[in-house]
C-alpha cells in the first residue's frame, strides 16, 4: 500500500512545457481582480477577440474559454509565455480567453510521501475553489463582459486539467463545492490536456450527466495516468479509465488517445488546434452528441518535451 500511495501522490508533479516560436507573446486585453484570498489575490486576463469573429458563418457565437495553466499545483502562472501562442490562435479565431490564477496548494513541495493523499486532495479543491470563483465573477459581470453565462467553456493543461475534470465531477454531483455557482449551472464543454479526477468513493459516478467533454491524454504518460492508480475507495483516474465510463453511461465525449506518448501531452494546445476547434463548433456550439474517439500517433506532438518521471522531476 505504500508504494502504491506514493505513485499516487507524485503522479501529478510534472511541468507543463509547450513549445514556443517566434510569434509575439499575447498582450491580454483585459485584467481583473475576481477574488480576495486570505493568502493572496487572484486575478485574470482576457484576451478578447475582434467583434466581427465571434461568431461563426451561420450566427453560433463561439465560446467563452477559461483556462487553468499547469504546474503539478507547485509553480506556474496565469501568463506564462509558453501559453502565448495558444491564447494568440484562439482569440484571432473569435475566441475570448480567461486566464486565470489559481492557489498552488503544494507550492514549496520537494518531497511527498502517503500523507500527501490528503494535502493532494487539498490542493486540488482549492484550484476547484478558484476556478468556481472565477466563473461566478463573469456570471456576476456578465453583462458588462459581453459574455454569455451559459456559453463557457473550461480547459486546462495537466493540474490545470485535473482541476476543470474535478469541477466538472463535483458539479454534476451537486456537491457542496458547487454551490457558489448558480442552481443548475454548468458549463458549455470541458477540454482537458492530460488530466484525471480524484475519488474517494470508487469509481467515477456522475449523478447527472457531464458536458461535452474533450480529452487527449499520452499512452504512456507517467505523471498524470492514462489509466488508473486505485486502492480500495481512493483512486486517480485518467482520461483512459474514464472514457469508459463516459462510453458506457452515453455521454457526449472526444477522445484522443496519443499512442506511447507521454506527459507532452498536456502541452499540445499548440498542435492539436483543429480538433479543439471541430470539438467546439460541433459538440458545444451545434450541440451535436458526436462522439469521437481515435487512436493517435502524431509528430507535431514533441515527445520528451518536459520531465516524464518522477526521476526526471526530481533527479533522483
Amino acid at each position: 500500500m505504500k508504494n502504491l500511495l506514493i505513485t499516487f501522490t507524485l503522479a501529478v508533479l510534472g511541468m507543463t512545457v509547450i513549445s514556443t516560436s517566434a510569434t509575439a507573446q499575447a498582450m491580454p486585453d483585459a485584467e481583473y481582480l475576481y477574488a480576495q484570498r486570505d493568502t493572496c489575490s487572484l486575478f485574470m486576463d482576457i484576451y478578447e477577440p475582434s467583434k466581427e469573429k465571434m461568431h461563426d458563418e451561420n450566427g453560433l457565437e463561439k465560446p467563452t474559454i477559461i483556462f487553468m495553466f499547469g504546474g503539478g499545483f507547485i509553480h506556474g502562472t496565469r501568463n506564462d509565455a509558453s501559453y502565448s501562442k495558444w491564447f494568440q490562435t484562439m482569440k484571432e479565431d473569435g475566441y475570448r480567453i480567461v486566464s486565470i490564477d489559481y492557489r498552488l496548494g503544494l507550492k514549496g513541495s520537494n518531497k511527498v510521501g502517503v500523507a500527501q493523499v490528503n494535502v493532494l486532495d487539498k490542493a486540488i479543491h482549492m484550484a476547484v475553489e478558484d476556478l468556481f470563483s472565477a466563473t461566478r465573477f463573469l456570471i456576476d459581470n456578465a453583462e458588462e463582459l459581453g459574455i454569455d453565462p451559459g456559453n463557457i467553456v473550461i480547459s486546462g493543461s495537466s493540474a490545470g486539467a485535473i482541476t476543470v475534470m474535478q469541477a466538472e465531477y463535483e458539479i454534476c454531483n451537486r456537491t457542496s463545492w458547487s454551490k457558489v455557482l448558480p442552481e443548475e449551472f454548468n458549463y458549455a464543454g470541458v477540454m482537458s490536456f492530460s488530466g484525471a479526477i480524484l475519488s474517494r468513493e470508487g469509481k467515477v459516478d456522475y449523478k447527472e450527466p457531464p458536458c461535452p467533454t474533450l480529452m487527449l491524454h499520452g499512452t504512456a504518460d507517467k505523471l498524470v495516468p492514462y489509466k488508473q492508480i486505485a486502492f480500495f475507495n481512493l483512486g486517480f483516474f485518467g482520461g483512459g479509465k474514464l472514457v469508459k465510463r463516459f462510453e458506457k453511461f452515453g455521454f457526449n465525449y472526444n477522445m484522443y488517445h496519443f499512442m506511447d506518448y507521454g506527459h507532452e501531452v498536456a502541452g499540445s494546445m499548440g498542435t492539436t488546434i483543429d480538433l479543439q476547434k471541430k470539438f467546439l463548433k460541433c459538440n458545444v456550439m451545434q450541440k451535436k452528441e458526436r462522439i469521437v474517439e481515435a487512436w493517435i500517433s502524431d509528430p507535431d506532438v514533441y515527445k520528451g518535451a518536459g520531465p516524464q518521471s518522477r526521476k526526471e522531476l526530481y533527479g533522483k
